[in-house]
């Protein structure tokens, strides 16, 4: 099974999303506008990403302009404004087992089948 932290809206994580299905896999879909991941669970899928908070934040988004733009921000820093701000996720992000990509482009998601 596969985890897909989702924005219906996006058209990359549609893409990914037609790309799983098309595999024929069982996809958890995560809107994670609707249902944000906790601090916790946002640190968790950054390990398993194995990248630093910083190249999963959106940078081009309002809040981050903002708000954050600008300013030396802990790794912790940088979650919690994720958590508050969901927009500034990437995505989409799929997850299988301890494997897990950012959906850019949509094809990454295959290999982690």
């Amino acid at each position: 099974m596969t985890t897909l932290y989702h924005n219906p809206r996006c058209s990359k994580s549609r893409q990914a999303l037609q790309l799983l299905e098309a595999e024929g896999e069982t996809i958890e879909i995560i809107k994670y506008l609707e249902t944000p991941p906790s601090h916790q669970e946002l640190k968790q899928v950054i390990e398993l990403l194995g990248i630093n908070p910083m190249a999963l934040i959106r940078t081009n988004e309002a809040e981050w302009k903002e708000n954050y733009k600008g300013k030396k921000l802990t790794d912790e820093a940088l979650i919690e404004a994720m958590v508050k701000h969901p927009k500034l996720i990437e995505r989409p992000i799929a997850i299988r087992g301890t494997d897990a990509v950012i959906g850019r482009p949509p094809e990454k998601v295959l290999e982690i089948l």
